[in-house]
């Protein structure tokens, strides 16, 4: 099987996201549903959910733990947000799905799992929502340990998730080191695309995308300054606004992995190489698409 191709301005520009139309309306540009954070890290869900509006859905929703839903409500108010039932540790519940139902049938993207960190709950909810059908999904953080658990659901799916470990959390997934995946990182992103039928997205200095049937990119334009608390969340959102839009889950995560490598370099040219903070990367997120042909 062939390497992965270069992400390039020529790549993107020859795959842009579908056009948003002047005359458009929120509608026509998506819905998102948001399942992130619990008390340990609330703040990642409006990491997340600002980083899909940027990339340019339309509406959005977030489902959050009920004790945290009011807060979220005020500190996020371009949203719908649910208050859903949670864990004795504050986090989204397995039993959440059954009332999240109607939210996920009515979206275009969903993304599950940014800052959540009780693997069995957040597992849980992931495998249960994946089977109640729905848009594409993205899955990060605590949300993929379901799907190691019970990697069926996941395939059948047939390519609609996007999973985005970092080199531990690929390790955990293929059960082996991290030494491995570094030693041997293509091959081992296109094990696990195979095994769940996912886009997997392997973040790292030198980025991989992969797709179900083995298709790889490789994104070689990201900045140390990315590798902070909560910058994986903006990835994580950006990717889902243009699910949303309509890309297909491959062309958003290439897409959403350049914007978020250009975003760290708009803000290496503005403040410093380190010390940037991820909810700063939200407001590079619309120029960062614009600059490179997607807005």
């Amino acid at each position: 099987m062939s390497g992965a191709e270069l992400v390039t301005p020529e790549l993107l520009a020859r795959w842009r996201p579908p056009v948003v139309a002047e005359e458009s309306d929120k509608e026509s540009r998506g819905r998102v549903l948001v399942l992130a954070g619990g008390a340990q890290v609330a703040g990642a869900t409006l990491l997340t959910a600002v980083a899909a509006m940027r990339a340019g859905a339309g509406k959005l929703q977030i489902a959050a733990p009920r004790s945290l839903a009011q807060g979220l409500a005020l500190a996020m108010p371009e949203a719908r947000v649910i208050a859903a039932p949670e864990t004795a540790e504050g986090e989204l519940a397995p039993e959440a799905a059954e009332i999240l139902e109607g939210a996920l049938g009515r979206s275009q993207a969903a993304v599950i799992g940014p800052g959540m960190v009780e693997d069995g709950a957040a597992g849980e909810l992931a495998l249960r929502l994946v089977e109640a059908g729905g848009p594409p999904m993205v899955v990060d953080a605590a949300a993929m340990q379901g799907l190691v658990d019970d990697p069926g659901r996941a395939r059948a799916r047939h390519g609609e998730l996007v999973l985005t470990p970092h080199v531990g959390e690929m390790a955990g997934l293929l059960g082996c080191s991290k030494d491995e995946v570094a030693a041997d990182a293509l091959a081992l992103t296109r094990r696990a695309a195979a095994r769940w039928k996912a886009v997997v997205v392997l973040k790292a200095a030198t980025t991989l995308i992969v797709s179900p049937d083995g298709k790889a990119w490789r994104h070689v334009g990201g900045h140390v300054g990315l590798a902070t608390s909560g910058s994986g969340d903006v990835l994580a959102g950006i990717i889902a606004g243009l699910i949303a839009r309509g890309a297909p889950p491959a062309q958003a995560a290439v897409w959403g992995v350049a914007a978020h490598g250009r975003a760290g370099g708009r803000l290496e040219a503005r403040i410093a190489r380190l010390g940037f903070l991820a909810r700063e990367l939200l407001d590079e997120v619309a120029p960062a698409i614009a600059e490179l042909g997607g807005a």
